[in-house]
This record gives structure tokens, C-alpha cells and sequence, in this order.
């Protein structure tokens, strides 16, 4: 079986889980700049660059993941949300954007592997990719509004080469998240179709769309309907929410996501929104209880956590969907579904 097919037989049995915040359980590790750096010679301040830590403190990715399958996960996701050429360039680290994806895949599969040969259960590992600090929909630039600081072929480009890397590391799925906006998620979906054709085989995608603002649109603009309907033709094998707010205000979207999209839904929020500090206060037990209800009202398919969750949110998550049915796929109409910045249904 395919690492896909697993996934789909296990997502038929249960609800599944995947893991929680990287960064925030960076940041807990209190690391120095000089952690950060290692060795590698680079010429700027590599503090908060998350990413290389794969090559200068393998540890510390590999103990985050080894601590989330502990608690109950399916799925690691590689700590690469920032590994690309373009986010890279901030730390003059995009010459080593193929080596830190690599690395990053291989330290998740290894423990993957380590956690499925005890107990015999799937483990899936997520290829991670963030969505840049570059947007093909909307200029940074206020007094002109035709301006882009990228364009589709470059993305293309820059996702090509971190998935590429992912799959190369031992990745078994992409995903791409925490997607504000959808001509970016667009240009990943080309870059994975042509890694397709490089490689001679299916490279399954998943999509994460977060939430800019509480009327339920991304940054460019699009509700979630809109963004099913303009991205359902890559097949996912999940399609979802993350980052955004807490679950409580995430609610009506993942209801309204359920009942349209027919692939898995995969959802993890916030745990809470931030404090004045910028930390995140929502207790484990608070937010799987959050999350529980969709898992009781058959919305969800795979459940986890994005900024300020823990191990232990993750832990308490596995409880709340502990014997709950998975979420059934609808079966659609076979109707023309189109979608500008609001979903648009044609009439047969």
C-alpha cells in the first residue's frame, strides 16, 4: 500500500491525529543565538530561524516530534514552514534550503518509524510548507496596486524546490499551510504537479487554508467555500483550517468546509488567541473539548494543534476523539463549481 492508501484506511477506521506548534515549543527551549547558528559561518543573526535547526541542533526537532507521538499523533509535520529560498534570504540561508528540508523530512521519519515499528500503528510524516512572506494576489505597495514583489513562475519555482527536497528526505504527503493566499496555494499545487512528472509518481497534497479576519476569509480574499471550489481539482487527500483563531471561533467554518468537501478534513487551530504577551493561555483540556465537538457533530476527519499547542494539548485531543466515528465524505452533485471570491454553484 501506498502511504496515501494507509492514510485513507486508517482515516476510515478513526479519527486521526496530528501534531501540534513548532515554534512555540522552540521558543519554551530557551536556545541561544549561538544554538541557532552552530557552525555553518552564515552572515546574519540566525535567532528565530527555526528551520536550521535541523542541521545545527538536530535534538531539539527530533525531541518536539518524539514528544508528539508520545501523546497520541499519526502524523508528524517537518519543521520546515519557513525552509524556502525566499524566507530563507532573510538569514542568508537560501543556499541551504535543499539540505535543511532534507534533514528536516529525515529526523520526522526516522521517529515515525521508530513509534509505527513499536506498536505496529501507521505514522505519516507531513512535508510542511509555509506559505512565504510574498503574495501573488496583492501589492505591498499602497500607491500601486499592480505591483507584485514575486511572480507565479518564481513561486513555482521556490516551492518546487523545498517539496522536491521534502519528498527526497522521506516526506510521504506535502502540505501546504497556513494558505492566506490562494493563488499562492495555486503556484504550490503546480510546483507538487510537476514534482509529479519529475518523479513518475503521485505525490499526495494536502491544503490548509487559515483565516485572516472573523467573516471567514483568507488575505486575498476568499471564504472557505470559494477556496474549495479553487483548489478541489488537485484532489487533496485533505483539506482544511489551521493557525487562524481558537476552535470556538473557527466553528461555523469547519461546519460549513464539512459539508462540501469531498476528502478529509483536517483541522488544528490556535490553542486560543495570544495574551498581551503574545502567549497563548487555552488549556489543554479546554481546547480538545473545543475541537471534541466537531469530532462529535462527524466534521472532522484528522484533528491537532497550530500555535501555543503542546504535547499535551495533543494528548487531551486524542482522548476528546477517542471512539468517535470519523467524519463520512459527501457524495456531490456532479455540478459546475466555480469560485471568485465567494463560492458560485452553475444550475444544471
Amino acid at each position: 500500500m501506498t502511504a496515501c492508501e494507509k492514510l485513507l484506511a486508517e482515516a476510515a477506521k478513526r479519527i486521526l491525529i496530528t501534531d501540534g506548534a513548532f515554534g512555540t515549543e522552540i521558543q519554551n527551549c530557551k536556545l541561544t543565538e549561538a544554538d541557532y547558528a552552530g557552525s555553518l559561518g552564515l552572515a546574519k543573526d540566525q535567532k528565530g530561524n527555526n528551520d536550521i535547526l535541523a542541521l545545527t541542533k538536530p535534538e531539539v526537532p527530533e525531541a518536539i516530534h518524539r514528544a508528539y507521538f508520545a501523546a497520541g499523533a499519526d502524523i508528524a509535520e517537518t519543521n520546515t514552514f519557513s525552509a524556502n529560498r525566499i524566507s530563507q534570504a532573510d538569514y542568508a540561508a537560501e543556499h541551504l534550503v535543499r539540505e535543511i528540508n532534507v534533514e528536516s523530512a529525515k529526523l520526522a521519519r526516522k521517529v515515525a518509524d521508530e513509534f509505527e515499528a513499536k506498536d505496529g500503528r501507521p505514522r505519516f510524516v507531513a512535508g510542511a510548507i509555509g506559505p512565504t512572506n510574498k503574495t501573488l494576489s496583492l501589492s505591498p505597495d499602497v500607491n500601486d496596486p499592480g505591483f507584485r514583489e514575486i511572480d507565479w513562475d518564481t513561486l513555482v519555482d521556490v516551492y518546487l524546490e523545498q517539496a522536491r527536497a521534502l519528498v527526497e528526505g522521506g516526506a510521504d504527503f506535502i502540505l501546504v499551510e497556513t494558505v492566506f493566499d490562494t493563488l499562492n496555494a495555486k503556484a504550490a499545487i503546480m510546483a507538487v504537479k510537476q514534482l509529479e512528472a519529475e518523479l513518475g509518481r503521485e505525490v499526495p497534497i494536502m491544503l490548509s487554508m487559515t483565516l485572516t479576519d472573523l467573516s471567514g476569509r483568507n488575505l486575498s480574499g476568499h471564504t472557505v467555500e470559494a477556496f474549495w471550489h479553487a483548489v478541489r481539482h488537485a484532489k487533496p487527500v485533505t483539506i482544511g483550517l489551521n493557525c487562524s483563531f481558537g476552535a470556538s471561533q473557527l466553528r461555523p467554518h469547519v461546519k460549513a468546509l464539512s459539508e462540501i468537501a469531498d476528502t478529509l478534513i483536517m483541522v488544528y487551530p490556535n490553542a486560543g488567541l495570544p495574551n498581551e504577551l503574545g502567549a497563548y493561555d487555552e488549556a489543554p483540556e479546554t481546547t480538545a473539548g473545543l475541537v471534541g465537538e466537531w469530532a462529535r457533530a462527524g466534521q472532522v476527519n484528522v484533528l491537532g494543534g497550530c500555535c501555543g499547542s503542546t504535547p499535551e494539548h495533543i494528548a487531551a485531543i486524542v482522548e476528546a476523539a477517542k471512539g468517535l466515528p470519523p467524519r463520512a465524505l459527501p457524495v456531490l452533485e456532479p455540478v459546475t463549481r466555480l469560485a471568485g471570491l465567494e463560492p458560485f454553484i452553475m444550475a444544471a
